[in-house]
């Protein structure tokens, strides 16, 4: 059979998608890259298999209309996940560098904070990771981190979800919401981060393949044996210059249209930044075992949803009292929850959030906020412009700028499109 060759998509095709539906989604890879990298990424290349195979030549667009078309609703398998995103080490290490313990509406308490899926998400966030999964339709899945000395695991069977962390020997207990996330019955874990949700290939797929329209190139790049199973190969680049994104490669399974692997290069070059992967799949039904889960003998059982109220209301009492404040200075910036305002398009769209004027500590600065500037200053690196200044925050794909007045620019472009995007605003 012939071998499969480069074909790309012609520029405009969006998969018969309505403009406003291409508008929606025009900047979802950029920012979609940005939280997914944080979550769950990595497969090392020796996996994929040797070999190339030889398959029917196929078109980009077949090969899309296959990943759009395919329904597989069983699998097992196991995902090897690797994170180099190039972050820098901060003091405390771990999730607690990131705001981990005690962050979001999750339990507080050490054993809780261990086995609250908020906190398992960062430890994903570098390393190499292995993950066993397991999917049964929309109301039964399993994801299980497996580390040296303990297994997490997140089951998720009708309205029940479990959270449980060996170490710790501690369970968070949730009910799913009835509605789902989509709004059509599916029972969705309620509270579930969602990069835990976009553990697999075929999720980070899915966000990818949303930027296929004038801003992307996409082929189908030859051929490979992913986790035993043949696949084709699709080659997404962005054509927009400033875009810290190399490529996207997605392995398909040529006889299910199921994305295998997953792998993100920077245009600085080096290893992948995001590369996820089969090792192993197999798509017959799993046992009904794997979606059962009964606290074991002496384990510390913890009510996420009344965590959840509790801290609902908590954070209720905190707007209350917000709203009598009579001095509001340097609140100035703080909208309620109005969230990032995006500008740009596809690969190059930017996140901002307008400062409230206090800015960052500056190293010139006396006391614990000259430490602090002076310790930014280590990892960020000066800039300035029409705006004003400020620093830039770099790692491999995601670059930030914050400047001097505390407005946040951030995005998976390069430091010089961040100053523009700055200089353009003022």
């Amino acid at each position: 059979m012939p071998r499969n060759e480069p074909t790309e998509v012609t520029d405009g095709w969006d998969g018969g998608r309505s403009p406003r539906r291409r508008k929606a989604v025009r900047y979802a890879v950029p920012v979609a890259v940005a939280g997914v990298a944080a979550a769950t990424i990595g497969l090392v290349p020796a996996f994929a298999g040797s070999g190339s195979p030889d398959l029917p030549k196929i078109s980009a667009q077949e090969l899309i209309a296959k990943i759009a078309k395919s329904d597989v609703q069983q699998l097992s398998g196991t995902v090897r996940v690797t994170t180099d995103l190039g972050l820098p080490s901060l003091p405390g290490g771990g999730a607690a560098a990131f705001g981990g313990e005690g962050h979001g509406d999750g339990p507080k308490g050490a054993d809780e904070a261990s086995a609250s899926p908020q906190n398992k998400l960062m430890e994903l966030a570098s390393g190499t990771h292995t993950l066993r999964v397991a999917a049964d339709g929309p109301d039964k899945q399993r994801l299980s981190l497996v580390d040296k000395a303990a297994e997490y695991s997140i089951i998720h069977n009708g309205d029940q979800v479990w959270a449980y962390d060996s170490g710790s020997n501690t369970a968070v207990h949730s009910t799913a919401d009835a509605h789902g996330e989509d709004g059509r019955g599916h029972h969705g874990p309620k509270g579930l981060p969602k990069g835990l949700k976009n553990a697999t290939p075929q999720d980070l797929a899915k966000e990818a393949l949303k930027a296929a329209e004038d801003t992307t190139s996409v082929t189908v790049d030859g051929t490979a044996r992913v986790a035993g199973r043949d696949a084709y190969q699709l080659l997404i680049k962005p054509k927009q210059s400033a875009s810290t994104v190399g490529s996207i490669r997605v392995a398909v399974d040529a006889a299910n249209g199921v994305p295998l692997k997953f792998t993100l290069t920077p245009k600085s070059g080096g290893a992948a930044a995001i590369d996820v992967g089969y090792t192993n799949v197999d798509f017959a039904k799993p046992a009904a075992s794997s979606f059962s889960f009964t606290p074991p003998k002496g384990a510390k059982v913890v009510d996420a949803d009344k965590e959840r109220a509790k801290a609902g209301r908590q954070h209720s009492k905190d707007l209350k009292d917000l709203k009598g404040f009579k001095d509001r200075k340097g609140l100035e910036g703080f909208k309620g929850g109005d969230g990032p305002n995006i500008i740009g398009k596809g690969w190059t769209s930017i996140a901002t959030i307008k400062g409230s004027g206090s800015g960052l500590p500056n190293g010139k600065d006396k006391g614990a906020a000259g430490d602090a500037g002076a310790f930014l200053d280590s990892i960020g690196q000066k800039v300035s412009g029409s705006f004003g200044s400020g620093r830039v925050f770099s790692t491999r794909l995601v670059n930030a700028l914050i400047t001097d007045n505390g407005t946040v620019y951030v995005g998976a472009v390069d430091k010089q499109a961040l100053i523009d995007a700055a200089n353009a605003a003022k």
